[in-house]
């Protein structure tokens, strides 16, 4: 499996959503779920801001004379039913269904048709920006996905590739992956978790588990925070989320 990381820079007057974001640039649109087929297109997303930006998105979903994710800029045809899920402060949840006539199209059926069936999308709207992330099998045909895209979008939106990377399960680690930690510091986390110190409520405090160990409190206090520190670093920058992808990686 894949991971390609795309996004469409919308021109002014070429989608009514990028147009409202462009506006207000405290609001974000990020999808719940994405599903196509070759004769429809539905989705959920979750727009956060405040009630000005939201009702002006509300608007252009329900009102534009395309669907939103259509590529095509003019009436289409389309039949398109929009329904706000959900409404609070700062947020607005909208679910969008369309069936596809003969002249539409958008970014998940041009996937259909050359990266073929069981994509996963995700997707982020931030001012024109509209970042795109799919999951895909290795034999899928990206230059031929991105060529039609590119024909489709026309002049409407610029794109930029952010990301195209391999997926692999994941594996337990190596004996040289896992020795990360000095020695005294493996230690010191491994004593802390067997006499319960990280329990909820903590069967030991700081102090104690120092004199078990018959060392300093500041001493275990710090190879403990620095094991912590360093293991929390790691995982974050495992971590990559589509939030993050703001630029090339």
């Amino acid at each position: 499996m894949r991971e390609l990381v795309f996004a469409l820079d919308y021109e002014p007057g070429c989608n009514p959503v990028a147009d409202v974001l462009a506006s207000h640039s405290e609001a974000t649109v990020r999808s719940l779920s994405c599903h196509v087929t070759a004769e429809s297109l539905w989705r959920v997303d979750h727009a956060t801001g405040p009630a000005p930006a939201l009702d002006a998105l509300e608007d252009a979903y329900r009102t534009a004379e395309y669907c939103s994710d259509c590529l095509v800029t003019d009436d289409c045809g389309a039949e398109c039913d929009t329904q706000p899920l959900d409404r609070t402060d700062g947020t607005l949840v909208i679910y969008t269904y369309w069936e596809r006539t003969p002249v539409c199209t958008s970014v998940p059926h041009v996937a259909l048709d050359y990266l073929g069936d069981g994509l996963l999308f995700e997707t982020r709207r931030d001012g024109r920006r509209y970042t795109w992330r799919i999951i895909l099998s290795n034999e899928a045909d990206i230059h031929g996905f991105f060529d039609a895209l590119r024909v489709e979008v026309g002049d409407c939106a610029g794109m930029e590739l952010l990301r195209l990377t391999e997926l692999s399960p994941r594996r337990p680690p190596t004996e040289r992956e896992a020795d990360v930690l000095p020695a005294e510091q493996r230690e010191a986390l491994r004593a802390a978790v067997e006499h319960g110190y990280y329990e909820t409520p903590r069967a030991v405090d700081l102090s104690e588990l120092a004199t078990r160990l018959d060392l300093p409190r500041s001493t275990l206090s710090y190879r403990l925070r620095r094991a912590e520190a360093q293991l929390a670093e790691r995982f974050v920058a495992a971590d990559r989320p589509l939030g993050s992808l703001s630029s090339p990686t």
